[in-house]
C-alpha cells in the first residue's frame, strides 16, 4: 500500500469506492516489514512442504473434510448472526489498512479469531463453529466474510506466504458464475459446503455481481514448511500480529457498536 498520509476522511457510506488515500501512513517498522516481506516470502516458498502455487487440492489438508462435513451446522450459526446484518462491522471501518480495497459497508467480517486473538462474544454466539476451527493445525484466523450484492474487491495480495487461506462456502448466490474469485488467472466459484484453499500472496480479486449476499467461512492457517521457513516466517508473523495493522483491527472489532 502507498506510504502517504491520509488525505480524505474515513469511508463515507454514500461513497462505495475504496481508496488508498484512506489508509493511514505506515510507521517506520511497518515500512521495513514491507521491504523485507518479499525476501521472507521467497525463503518460505523454498521451504514449503506443499509446493508454491496459487490454488491447492483440498485433500492435501485432511482437516478440510471435517469442515465440509459440518457446513450445515456452521450455516445454522451464520443464519442467527445474519439476522441483524447491521451489527456486523464493515471491514473498511474496523481495519483502516483495508480501505484501499474494501468498499464501505459492502464487505463485512464477523471475527471469531484474528491473528490468534479471540473475539470472545462472537465465539460464544457461534460455539460449534469455534469448536470446529479450533482443531485446525496452525490456525491463525477464522471469520465469516460477507460480500453484499454488487461488491468488487480489486486486485490485491496478502501479507505472508507462511499463511494460507481456506474459504468454506456457506451461502452462495444462485447465479454462481457471477460471483467469483480470480487467483493468478484461475477463476474460482464457491459452492455451499465445499472448500477452496489458495495462497493469497498471489494477486487476486473478488466480485459478487449478483443480487444476493455471499458468505464464506474464511480460515487462515500456517503453511506446512521446513524448519528454517517456519522459524523465519513465525518471527515475521509475530511482528505482524503486534503491528498497528492487526491491533487497529482488533480494537475496531472490540469497539464496534453497530
Amino acid at each position: 500500500m502507498p506510504d502517504r498520509p491520509v488525505t480524505a476522511p474515513a469511508p463515507n457510506d454514500a461513497d462505495p469506492r475504496p481508496s488508498s488515500a484512506l489508509v493511514p501512513k505506515k510507521p517506520l517498522l511497518m515500512r521495513f516489514g514491507k521491504w523485507v516481506q518479499p525476501r521472507i516470502n521467497a525463503l518460505i516458498a523454498r521451504s514449503s512442504r506443499v509446493g508454491d502455487r496459487p490454488v491447492y487440492d483440498t485433500r492435501e489438508f485432511p482437516w478440510v473434510a471435517r469442515l465440509e462435513e459440518n457446513w450445515e451446522v456452521i450455516e445454522e450459526e451464520v443464519a442467527a448472526v445474519l439476522g441483524d446484518l447491521e451489527r456486523i462491522p464493515p471491514l473498511a471501518t474496523i481495519s483502516p489498512d483495508h480501505r484501499r480495497i474494501a468498499p464501505p459497508r459492502k464487505w463485512r467480517s464477523f471475527f471469531l479469531i484474528g491473528y490468534r486473538y479471540r473475539a470472545e462474544e462472537n465465539c460464544r454466539r457461534c460455539p460449534r463453529t469455534t469448536e470446529l476451527v479450533s482443531g485446525i493445525p496452525g490456525l491463525n484466523s477464522a471469520f465469516f466474510s460477507i460480500l453484499e450484492p454488487g461488491t468488487h474487491i480489486p486486485l490485491h495480495t496478502g501479507v505472508t506466504k507462511l499463511i494460507m487461506t481456506c474459504h468454506l462456502g456457506i451461502r452462495v448466490p444462485r447465479e454462481a458464475d457471477k460471483c467469483w474469485m480470480d487467483v493468478a488467472g484461475q477463476v474460482l466459484n464457491w459452492q455451499a459446503g465445499r472448500a477452496i484453499v489458495f495462497d493469497d500472496t498471489f494477486i487476486h480479486e473478488v466480485r459478487n455481481d449478483t443480487a444476493e449476499t455471499r458468505v464464506v467461512l474464511l480460515i487462515q492457517f500456517r503453511r506446512p514448511a521446513g524448519p528454517l521457513g517456519r522459524l523465519v516466517g513465525s518471527l515475521f508473523l509475530e511482528g505482524v500480529r503486534r503491528s498497528r495493522f492487526v491491533q487497529d483491527a482488533r480494537r475496531g472489532v472490540r469497539d464496534w457498536k453497530g
